[in-house]
């Protein structure tokens, strides 16, 4: 992750990297770069994000209903947590058509475009894509994949 990344304002982080920041027993590179960007000052969730992180925590470490209710209190009273609403139903429509993304991709990207977020971090999605000229899709484990090519 780049300084100016760093610098940037607000971002969304999407499921996949909150899974790693909490499930450390993923890949420990990419668990580390993840715990990174969760302590960035100014994070935007979605309920849909915290609907999913909670369900991968149940299937993948057992997460208990106690866990997974402090965990909700937690992303409501740390961030600003966006609701799924007409309005980015309608927006995410609008960018499938636009940007051949997935349903719930798309979803993630207008929930992000709803309060201007700068920064989307996903692995999902394809890196460097650009939305409406402000919000950049960035896939902060990039650099791991390169990695890996080098050292075959």
């Amino acid at each position: 992750m780049s300084e100016t990344e760093n610098n940037q304002g607000n971002c969304f982080i999407d499921t996949n990297i909150w899974l790693y920041a909490f499930v450390k027993t993923q890949d420990s590179k990419k668990s580390a770069i993840a715990s990174s960007i969760i302590q960035e000052k100014e994070i935007i969730i979605s309920t849909q994000i915290i609907s999913e992180v909670c369900v991968n925590l149940i299937k993948k470490i057992q997460f208990s209903e106690e866990d997974i209710q402090n965990l909700i209190t937690s992303f409501y009273e740390k961030y600003t947590v966006v609701e799924i609403s007409k309005e980015i139903l309608l927006k995410a429509s609008e960018l499938r058509k636009q940007n051949s993304l997935s349903y719930w991709d798309s979803v993630v990207v207008a929930s992000a475009l709803y309060p201007d977020t700068n920064i989307l971090y996903s692995e999902d999605m394809q890196d460097g894509l650009i939305v409406e000229n402000k919000l950049v899709v960035t896939n902060p484990f990039r650099d791991l994949a390169s990695e890996k090519i080098e050292k075959k």
